[in-house]
């Protein structure tokens, strides 16, 4: 059973604060993009030859903050749920965003070097968050790197994990793994690699 409806629990912030990342429901664009750093921090220096996946990519406001810092992908692929932000993220970016549910097992991932998420695994529940990570995970060359809240899974709106359940997740899926933490209260950032960088990847 899902925490929250998905389409009131974001359409009303959309809603309420428009295009921006309380309208994502982020505090404030300065702690959206200190996330976005932590999540660039683990992919390799050059990004022009790589084809990154924002799973739950909102309004693209990741490729912004890229294209920002002078970091801009060979390709970027947009994936949310929410079709409003879909519309505001192709207008954005310019650049392929699709309408996909990744939890529904009959949707289709589009390949990418690396998948990364910000933020859309919030409200998940447990078994969620294990197929979101795995999804993303088998739809990557390279791995998944992402961010989650910090806490005990004591709330029945958001979705928190301790850094060592997802270390175990990574050992259960046999992936090597990166963890960071400290950077935000109540926050923490992941990678699973199933091919680290400078390992040829197939396809």
């Amino acid at each position: 059973m899902p925490r929250v409806d998905t389409e009131i629990f974001y359409g009303s912030a959309l809603d309420t604060y428009g295009e921006t990342a309380e309208g994502v429901h982020w505090t404030s664009t300065e702690t959206q993009e200190v996330r976005f750093r932590v999540l660039r921090s683990f992919l390799p220096p050059d990004l022009s030859r790589l084809t990154l996946a924002d799973a739950g990519c909102g309004f693209g406001d990741l490729l912004a903050y890229l294209e920002r810092t002078g970091d801009r992908p060979k390709r970027y692929i947009g994936l949310d749920v929410m079709p409003p932000m879909v519309e505001a993220a192709r207008r954005r970016t310019g650049c392929e965003i699709h309408v996909l549910d990744i939890l529904d097992e009959g949707s289709v991932l589009p390949e990418a070097d690396v998948y990364l998420c910000s933020g859309a695994m919030n409200t998940f529940t447990r078994e969620e968050t294990r197929r979101f990570i795995e999804r993303c995970l088998e739809a990557s060359r390279h791995g998944f790197v992402f961010n989650l809240l910090k806490g005990w899974d004591t709330s029945p709106i958001y979705n928190l994990y301790q850094p060592r359940e997802i270390k175990h997740l990574a050992q259960a899926l046999e992936v090597d793994y990166q963890i960071h933490e400290g950077y935000l209260a109540g926050d923490f950032s992941a990678a699973f690699w199933k091919v680290p960088f400078g390992v040829r990847a197939p396809g």
